[in-house]
């Protein structure tokens, strides 16, 4: 029989008021220990969060503050003389905006792919049925200790002809055996019935990835999406090497090395000069506001994506540690 609507009302009614009676009783239960306990505890998370925030609240103000004062170290907790200059400064990078589309591209589809790849190898290699499963499973996990090194692998890259070209940064990182292993690790935490019935029913192996173990594995998913995702998008050493006569396919944090690196120069060079133009040129140019902003536009991304991800993160990288 349906609820009236005073019966509803009611019933919450009752309900927070033994909810209010029980956090009562806990208050009422608390010890002195008990109490300091709670003091300490909430005394240490909040200056522990305010060590992670205040470095990322630091370099924002001092991107938008005055060249001069950052320069002097003036700028600590508030910023001054306001202004966005050094952001638009950096519409003066040569070819930004391919820059910035190379590296989302590289993101998205690079992850996507190293996703795939974590989830359909960690569900193979948790099959009885694999040909030489543990053979395959342990000359991956090999690979993550033993390194051929930075000329092997760039010779590498020259005979399989991926230098300059886009392929160079999606391809090397499909495969990561760490990603394999936490999926491997998650997949064995599901409960095995749940395959078993769908066998039983006359699922195949790729069903039963499709329909239980993808939907089910969406934390350690997301988890190792992160990872990847972070890696892709902070990168440059790749572009640096693979790509010296393909500047087209250079990636954003490659064309701000160079941005950097040709400001840091110009900078050194202006106050040798000793000239008042060079002294003011060389505030402008101030190396040291330049690596704050640069540091911004590169952590921006990465800060707007992370909070929609955390819940899974969170749980699928605690899951995902649980058996070895």
């Amino acid at each position: 029989m349906a609820m009236t609507e005073q019966e509803k009302l009611d019933a919450k009614a009752e309900k927070a008021y033994y909810k209010k009676q029980a956090h009562h009783k806990k208050k009422l239960k608390m010890k002195p220990g008990d109490i300091l306990f709670e003091i300490v505890d909430h005394l240490f998370f909040l200056v522990f969060s305010f060590t992670c925030v205040f470095p990322f609240y630091y370099i924002f103000i001092n991107t938008i503050s005055d060249n001069t004062l950052v320069q002097k170290g003036l700028i600590n907790f508030f910023p001054r003389g306001i202004n966005i200059q050094n952001y638009l400064a950096l519409r003066n990078v040569g070819e930004l905006g391919s820059a910035f589309i190379v590296s989302v591209s590289r993101t998205v589809i690079g992850t996507t792919l190293m996703v795939l790849a974590s989830a359909l190898v960690g569900y193979l290699v948790t099959k009885d049925e694999m040909w030489h499963r543990k053979f395959w499973y342990r000359a991956l996990v090999i690979t993550m200790y033993f390194n051929a090194g930075t000329i092997p692998i760039y010779m590498n890259m020259v005979m399989l002809g991926l230098t300059n070209n886009y392929l160079v940064y999606i391809i090397p990182a499909i495969v990561q055996p760490y990603n394999i292993i936490l999926v491997k690790t998650y997949i064995e935490s599901i409960p095995a019935e749940l395959e078993e019935s769908a066998f039983i029913d006359g699922a195949s192996f790729m069903k039963v990835f499709r329909t239980i173990i993808w939907p089910l594995s969406r934390p350690i998913l997301a988890t190792i999406a992160i990872f990847g995702a972070v890696g892709h998008w902070n990168s440059f050493t790749d572009s640096l090497m693979y790509m010296q006569n393909a500047p087209e396919l250079f990636t954003l944090q490659h064309r701000l090395y160079t941005y950097l690196n040709t400001a840091s120069n110009l900078q050194s060079l202006m106050n040798t000069s000793g000239t008042a133009a060079a002294s003011a040129m060389a505030t402008v140019l101030n190396s040291k506001v330049i690596k704050y902003t640069i540091s911004m536009v590169t952590i921006i991304p990465i800060l707007i994506v992370y909070p929609f991800m955390q819940r899974y993160f969170e749980e699928g990288i605690m899951l995902g540690a649980v058996k070895g």
